[in-house]
């Protein structure tokens, strides 16, 4: 592990300074740094910690919505009576995410900030050939072992798939990432590969995320995450969904309809194509299964990872019937 310089920021304008510096990286709950520092997949120069900055851990809910600070812990989150009550798919996709461990140390900003699980990614010594880590080197994935690869949002450069939980959820209900003197909403925060993918969202060098804040809506309350996995615990998704859901008052026809997937995509990939084909439509099981169907549209595979493409709508339409009660 590459020796760094360590600088604790006395506050936020303190440590967008030190992160400007070519070089710098945040600290904040340190299960991601740590993890690719020691893997030498990341070696940074100096280290800015934030873990003491004040306010930036609060949790807020009101009629309006929510606002969660970028220091908050996924636990704190999960856990969080009004969260649960008013955005329920997000206080499930962080209890439904990593060990119980990982969840009192990681901050909702880390999270977000996450890395992919990409084994061509995080074995440097290995496979040399990565374009997120080494652009221009080329991908290994591509020859390579391809189950756990996205089928959505890939380049010629790259096939990695986005592996967090929360932002799935933050996708589907319009979250916005705040950075200090600009916001950005969650589903443009993310970018594709393209060319160019080694970078993986649009904050800026010597911006550091403040927090994110989640509207309130009948579909947000109405909402549900649905994860599945090879195994039951502490596993990344093979597929995942998150859904929000609001009827009319007859009970059966679709006013509102948000829908994101995980684990399918080189980002959080939000499934509007679905909800234009549900919204003032009568619920039914049919219908939900033709209209998941549309998810898959531009989707490929790269051999073992085809399983995704017939696995992603079914996870879409279970959802769907669940919040429905047509499950």
């Amino acid at each position: 592990m590459k020796n760094f310089t360590y600088v604790r920021a006395g506050s936020a304008q303190e440590a967008r300074t030190a992160s400007a510096l070519a070089g710098s990286m945040i600290l904040a709950g340190g299960t991601t740094l740590l993890d690719l520092a020691k893997c030498g997949v990341t070696e940074p120069d100096t280290v800015v910690d934030i873990t003491h900055l004040a306010g930036l851990d609060r949790i807020e809910v009101d009629g309006t919505g929510a606002s969660i600070g970028s220091l908050a812990r996924m636990s704190a989150v999960a856990d969080h009576p009004a969260m649960q009550d008013a955005f329920p798919a997000v206080t499930q996709s962080l209890a439904l995410a990593a060990s119980a461990q990982i969840r009192n140390m990681a901050t909702i900003g880390g999270n977000l900030l996450q890395r992919t699980r990409c084994p061509y990614f995080r074995d440097a010594a290995v496979f040399p050939a990565c374009n997120k880590r080494s652009p221009g080197s080329g991908c290994s994935a591509l020859g390579g072992v391809t189950r756990n690869h996205a089928v959505l949002g890939t380049s010629d450069a790259c096939i990695a798939t986005y592996p967090g939980d929360l932002a799935v959820a933050l996708v589907a209900l319009d979250a916005v990432v705040h950075l200090g003197s600009r916001a950005i909403p969650v589903d443009d925060f993310f970018l594709l590969p393209g060319n160019h993918p080694d970078r993986e969202h649009a904050m800026e060098r010597g911006e550091i995320i403040t927090s994110v804040t989640i509207p309130l809506s009948a579909a947000a309350r109405r909402s549900v995450y649905l994860k599945i996995r090879d195994r039951q615990s502490y596993e990344f998704a093979a597929a995942s969904a998150a859904v929000g859901l609001e009827l009319e008052e007859d009970g059966r026809t679709v006013r509102d309809v948000r829908i994101a997937l995980g684990g399918v995509a080189t980002k959080p990939w939000r499934a509007r194509a679905v909800e234009a084909a549900l919204i003032g439509k009568v619920l039914e099981p049919q219908l939900v299964r033709q209209a998941s169907l549309l998810s898959m549209q531009g989707a490929a595979d790269h051999g073992a990872n085809h399983y995704k493409i017939d696995l992603a709508p079914r996870v879409i339409t279970r959802a769907v019937l669940q919040l429905g009660g047509l499950a």
